[in-house]
């Protein structure tokens, strides 16, 4: 009698092919003894019944605990559905388990924290102190929590931690924590803080400088010049300009909160910009007077109809003449000119020009002239009346026309600004 292969078992599970092999091989054993005579057939069959015993009942018992492991789950965490939702997290998102180990990680965790490894204990790869310290006492102690850190790479950014503690059931009934990490980029409210910061302190120096002008004028006024009628005319004189300066800076600051209010809303009220822009120029001859400066404008003759705001564009044609006039006074003249291009994208838009012949602006104070408070020459700029907002007013209103704004300068070359808006087309029959 041919003894089978074990391959005629491949077939069966592993721990079955192997019972089967011992089986037949203890078989066989037990039936040369009982033709030898050595052994009784009862015997025999004793033996070989506990030999069955032996082999099939840890090969069931595997089968009850598979099958019971299978129900409940030997590593629930281990499961697609878990890894599938890590994944959908928004933020970066890392799921370990009680030790510290990697179970799972989403796209954005690997690329803020590469040496993130599965199955890798993750303080190895998290190497701020202020991580480590939140990962380990939320795991002593089952609780949340926070931890925020200063990330140098690539770029500094403020991060914010979260480790929270997830009951998950393990086998046979019993539950143990996981830890997921979460981390949010703080970055954009730290930066706006800040700016906040920046700004109170700017609008603060910015209205305690006339208000301590007018406060002195008063003293003295009160005072030492109370009968002094040529000292009372010239502080009175002063007074109002230092008065006149602080109603601005204050209905700069409105303007400037209301559109940025408005910011996320398009105005959708078609207007024409030309008639906006002749009662600007018209309304700064005055100005222009007073400068030796004279305002050319081209302009077409038919409607350039543009999507937004009357106030508001007046508003921004005002503040590009007026700086014109004020600091490009040197050069004689401003031409304000319309006409249509292509933007970046192709589409079509209407860009209105206001160039100076002044002294120009360095190129190293073109980047930051449209922020609030800016100025190339503080002192200049606060004898010519200005608030430090006018540009930034400017770029504020263009942005929420979903606009651009333009600034070219060359030193002894004057400046052109240059606000772009979007096209549209004029209503039939209008």
């Amino acid at each position: 009698m041919a003894i089978a292969s074990p391959s005629m078992f491949s077939p069966w599970p592993d721990r079955l092919r192997h019972s089967a092999i011992i089986l037949l091989a203890a078989g066989l054993a037990l039936a040369a003894l009982v033709f030898s005579g050595e052994v009784s057939l009862a015997r025999a069959v004793a033996v070989f019944i506990c030999i069955a015993a032996a082999a099939l009942v840890p090969w069931r018992l595997h089968n009850v605990v598979a099958s019971r492991e299978e129900a409940l789950g030997v590593n629930p965490v281990e499961a697609a559905a878990v890894s599938a939702i890590v994944a959908g997290m928004p933020d970066p998102a890392v799921l370990l388990d009680r030790a510290g180990r990697v179970i799972h990680m989403n796209a954005t965790a690997s690329q803020l924290a590469p040496a993130l490894r599965k199955n890798e204990l993750a303080q190895f790869a998290l190497r701020s102190p202020d991580i480590i310290t939140a990962l380990r006492e939320s795991i002593a102690t089952a609780e949340p929590r926070r931890a925020t850190y200063l990330d140098h790479v690539p770029v500094d950014r403020w991060m914010e931690l979260i480790v929270t503690p997830v009951l998950v059931p393990t086998t046979f009934g019993g539950s143990d924590y996981c830890m997921l990490m979460t981390f949010h980029d703080q970055t954009p409210l730290r930066r706006v803080e800040e700016m906040r910061a920046d700004f109170v302190a700017n609008a603060s120096h910015e209205l305690r400088t006339p208000l301590a002008a007018l406060s002195g004028f008063i003293d003295t006024l009160q005072g030492p010049a109370k009968d002094d009628a040529k000292a009372r005319e010239r502080f009175l004189g002063i007074m109002h300009a230092q008065a006149t300066r602080m109603a601005r800076l204050i209905d700069d600051l409105l303007s400037l909160s209301r559109v940025e209010l408005s910011a996320h809303v398009r105005p959708d009220t078609l207007v024409d910009i030309v008639p906006i822009i002749r009662q600007v120029a018209d309304g700064l001859e005055p100005l222009a007077g007073e400068r030796q400066v004279g305002i050319e404008t081209d302009l077409p003759a038919t409607p350039v109809v543009i999507a937004g705001d009357r106030e508001e564009l007046l508003r921004l044609f005002e503040n590009l003449i007026e700086n014109a006039l004020k600091y490009g006074a040197s050069g004689g003249k401003v031409i304000v000119s319309l006409l249509s291009a292509a933007s970046p994208d192709g589409a079509p838009e209407i860009r209105v020009v206001v160039r100076d012949f002044g002294p120009g602006i360095a190129p190293e104070h073109l980047p930051r002239l449209t922020e609030r408070f800016y100025r190339v020459d503080v002192g200049d700029s606060r004898a010519q009346g200005g608030t430090g907002l006018g540009l930034s007013l400017v770029k504020h209103i263009v942005n929420r026309h979903r606009g651009r704004l333009l600034i070219e300068s060359v030193l002894k070359n004057g400046a052109a600004f240059t606000a772009c808006f979007p096209q549209v087309k004029t209503p039939a029959g209008g």
